[in-house]
């Protein structure tokens, strides 16, 4: 069974050694020695979320903390290119569970969108709560899924604000029923940022799929089938991880 990974404190984390010992504390501390009850001798990793990961085992185990010495230190390179997947916000817990895969499945930068269908609207104080559980999800999957690096939790984007993020991208790939061109033949650059757009349950208007492809996204299709916001997203992860990360 894979070692379970606790987000450690970058600072912490940063200064880690082969043959030296590590603090974790905290609520990944806690988390670690009275949830995961971690026992003196097992090995678990620790990681910054910026690519360094460490390999302890484990010397003493208290209630609120757990020190390891350090066996190994291993650190991911940045990906290239990256994947940010721009999600329109869904009504119930969609947009939160296709978050929730797009980690799993390898996904870099995830973007709330607040799009014209969207049921679900995040204004004030909704906001600044929704955008933190998505956060905390996306920190959940990242330990599941015992990836070094967190996908960044960008703040929610409007049409505009989006149009531009498309401007400045490598390459911007909208999921539209309409389109003809398979997801599967795209050429994919080599660095910059790939974005993948989801619209929301009722899909994206004919003003924003218009906004978007004059700022140079490209339509495209998975298949026949018509996905769920939920799945839509890591489907398409799952495509692009399958012809470049995961070869």
């Amino acid at each position: 069974m894979t070692h379970q990974l606790f987000l450690g404190d970058p600072s912490v984390v940063a200064g880690a050694a082969v043959g030296s010992s590590l603090l974790l504390d905290g609520d990944e501390g806690r988390h670690a020695a009275t949830v995961v009850r971690l026992r003196t001798g097992e090995h678990y990793f620790v990681s910054d979320g910026a690519g360094r990961r460490v390999l302890l085992e484990a010397t003493d185990v208290d209630r609120a903390w757990v020190r390891g010495q350090v066996l190994d230190v291993t650190v991911e390179p940045e990906p290239a290119p990256r994947f940010v997947l721009v999600q329109a916000l869904a009504k119930g817990d969609r947009d939160e569970q296709a978050v929730e895969a797009a980690t799993e499945l390898g996904v870099d930068e995830v973007v709330p969108w607040q799009a014209e269908r969207s049921v679900v609207v995040w204004r004030g104080d909704r906001a600044a709560k929704s955008l933190a559980k998505w956060a905390a999800v996306v920190a959940r999957a990242t330990k599941q899924s015992r990836r070094a690096r967190m996908p960044v939790t960008s703040p929610a984007v409007g049409l505009a604000t989006l149009a531009e993020r498309v401007e400045d991208a490598s390459l911007t790939l909208v999921l539209h029923e309409d389109a003809t061109e398979p997801l599967a033949s795209v050429q994919l650059p080599e660095w910059g940022d790939v974005l993948v757009v989801v619209g929301p349950e009722g899909g994206i208007t004919r003003r924003e799929l218009e906004a978007l492809t004059g700022a140079g996204a490209r339509p495209v299709r998975l298949g026949s089938t018509i996905l769920r916001a939920s799945s839509a997203g890591p489907a398409a992860l799952a495509v692009l991880s399958a012809r470049t990360r995961w070869t």
